[in-house]
C-alpha cells in the first residue's frame, strides 16, 4: 500500500473500451498524486488496447467512432488484488466480454469483500452484475443496462437526464456515462 497521500488503484480495460472513460479517469486519479494500474486479461505491460469514442447525437443510442491506443501498464496474470486500495471499472464494450473471465470476477469480488472504493461507469456494471456483488446495492448505469443491476438484485438509480449525476452506495460510486466525470471523480476521489 502506498502513504495516504496517494492510493494504488487497480483500472480493468479491454479492447473497445470507452476512450474517455478509461483516459480521463485515468489522468484525473495521476493528477491527484494516485498510482494506477492498467490491466488487460491476456495482456502484458507495454501492450495496449484499441478504445471506441461514443457520443450522444440525438439517435436512439450513442454512436461510436474510432479512439486511441489505451496503454497497459501492468500485467494482468500476476496481479495481487491485495496490493489494491480501490478498483475502477470503464464502459464502452469491453465490459460485455471481461464479465465472461472469471479472475476478472474473481478480482472483482475481492474489492467488496474487502470493502475498498470502487468506480464503475456507463457498461462497467454489466462485470459487477456478472461477479453477483449488486444484491441490495444501488447502482447507477447506462439506462441500457439497467436489467442487469435488478436482474442481478440491485436498484437501479436513474441518471440526470444530462447524463452527468453519479451515486454513492457505501464503498461504490457508479456513473451513467462520461458526462458524469466530474460528478463521479468527485465522489471517488472522496471514498479514497
Amino acid at each position: 500500500m502506498t502513504s495516504d497521500a496517494g492510493k494504488r488503484i487497480l483500472m480493468i480495460v479491454g479492447d473497445y473500451v470507452e476512450d474517455y472513460e478509461a483516459m480521463v479517469p485515468l489522468q484525473i486519479l495521476q493528477c491527484a498524486g494516485h498510482e494506477v494500474a492498467t490491466v488487460c486479461p491476456d495482456k502484458q505491460a507495454g501492450d495496449w488496447v484499441a478504445t471506441a469514442i461514443h457520443d450522444f447525437e440525438g439517435q436512439q443510442t450513442y454512436s461510436e467512432k474510432p479512439g486511441h491506443r489505451f496503454a497497459i501498464n501492468s500485467d494482468f496474470q500476476s496481479l495481487q488484488a491485495e496490493a489494491f486500495d480501490a478498483l475502477v471499472i470503464p464502459g464502452g464494450r469491453a465490459p460485455e466480454y471481461l464479465r465472461l473471465n472469471a479472475r476478472v470476477l474473481e478480482i472483482v469480488r475481492h474489492f467488496f469483500e474487502a470493502n475498498k472504493p470502487v468506480a464503475a461507469i456507463c457498461h462497467g456494471p454489466q462485470i459487477l452484475a456478472a461477479a453477483g456483488v449488486l444484491s441490495g446495492r444501488q447502482c447507477s448505469c447506462y439506462p441500457a443496462c439497467s436489467p442487469e443491476v435488478t436482474g442481478a438484485g440491485g436498484t437501479y438509480m436513474d441518471p440526470a437526464a444530462t447524463m452527468d449525476s453519479a451515486h454513492v452506495d457505501g464503498n461504490l460510486v457508479t456513473a451513467p456515462a462520461w458526462p458524469a466525470h466530474p460528478a463521479w471523480m468527485r465522489a471517488f476521489l472522496n471514498l479514497l
